[in-house]
């Protein structure tokens, strides 16, 4: 049998359902099915997918790793080690793919580009979703909005495992996935491609359909304090790179944000308090969008400040004292100004 061209690997945890839906998709690619394989890693499932996937009949190659929950992070990297192509694609198990995204991914990287992010997309009926999901789908437009443009000017941070590829002999150079790392571990993972001289590219045809299921606001909140956490560590593992600091989001909002988030990470009770009072109002207004288009636009708004307000309480948890979390954001302007300056 010959060597597929590329491998998808997808972790699933809890989701046979959705699991089952994408892999239904993968066989309408327009890919030949003998071009990739597909890699499904269940990391330690409540319902084992094993005995479910075996009773599939996929035109692709299919491969079930089972293995102990561990974490995202382990199980992606479980499926490109065992993966046996020189591409290796990834997406999660709440994603949906048209029959064009393997081929668009293939597309970008016989181009010469070596580590491609592709196009993450909302299904119908986001308006039905928590206000957290739609926050979230507005950031993803901004970017998809922004590197469209500019689709080799993407960074290494903005790597997200919901739609990349990259060459596996890369991926296994430079170590892979930090299991270290609880959050962000994509990445972590995409700023030491880049510095290892990885060409990134945005490729908007290469297009998953985001179906997240999160319904629970306290998992939502506790995931932004954790962001925070562990985009501090990764800073402290590349302090060179600048837009990998955590501070660096906060030259990104506006003057009146900025000082709310600058609370939070002084005092963290406080900034706790706000952001849950944030977020109250912004389902307040919410529940009223359809009385103005302006409202919608504020209760966003306001879920964009909340996660703002717990992200930088995580920030301050892992510098582990004020000072120190000033001195971090005084180290982070001064790079700021510099790169400013000479740019």
């Amino acid at each position: 049998m010959r060597t597929p061209g590329l491998s998808v690997v997808i972790a699933t945890w809890n989701r046979l359902q959705l699991l089952g839906e994408l892999l239904d998709a993968l066989n309408a690619q327009t890919l030949a099915p003998g071009d990739f394989e597909v890699v499904v890693v269940d990391d330690g499932s409540k319902v084992p997918v094993a005995p479910e996937l075996a009773r599939r009949r996929d035109r692709y190659a299919l491969k079930v790793v089972t293995q102990a929950n561990a974490g995202a992070a382990a199980a992606r990297d479980a499926g490109v080690r065992v993966a046996k192509a020189p591409i290796v694609v990834i997406t999660d198990d709440d994603m949906l793919v048209p029959p064009e995204f393997l081929a668009e991914h293939k597309k970008a990287h016989d181009a010469g580009y070596t580590l491609v992010l592709g196009h993450i997309d909302n299904e119908p009926g986001l308006a039905s979703k928590p206000l957290f999901e739609r926050f979230h789908a507005e950031q993803l437009a901004r970017f998809v909005a922004r590197y469209s443009r500019e689709p080799t000017g993407v960074r290494g941070v903005m790597v997200c495992t919901g739609n990349v590829s990259f060459r596996r002999d890369d991926y296994l150079r430079v170590g892979g996935f930090d299991r270290s790392l609880d959050r962000s571990e994509d990445r972590e993972l995409g700023v030491r491609l880049q510095k290892a001289g990885a060409r990134l590219y945005f490729a908007k045809d290469a297009r998953t359909i985001n179906r997240s299921d999160h319904a629970d606001l306290e998992v939502w909140m506790t995931r932004n304090f954790r962001y925070g956490v562990y985009d501090s560590r990764i800073h402290h593992k590349h302090p060179e790179v600048v837009d990998a600091d955590p501070w660096h989001f906060l030259f990104l909002v506006n003057p009146v944000s900025r000082a709310l988030l600058l609370l939070s990470a002084s005092a963290p009770s406080v900034g706790k308090t706000l952001s849950r009072a944030a977020y109250t109002v912004a389902e307040q207004l919410d529940a009223r969008r359809e009385l103005h288009p302006a409202l919608g636009r504020a209760a966003v708004a306001g879920a964009t400040l909340s996660y703002g307000l717990e992200y930088f309480r995580g920030v301050r948890e892992e510098a582990g004292s004020l000072p120190r979390a000033w001195l971090d954001l005084a180290r982070h302007t001064v790079a700021h100004v510099k790169r400013k300056v000479t740019s």
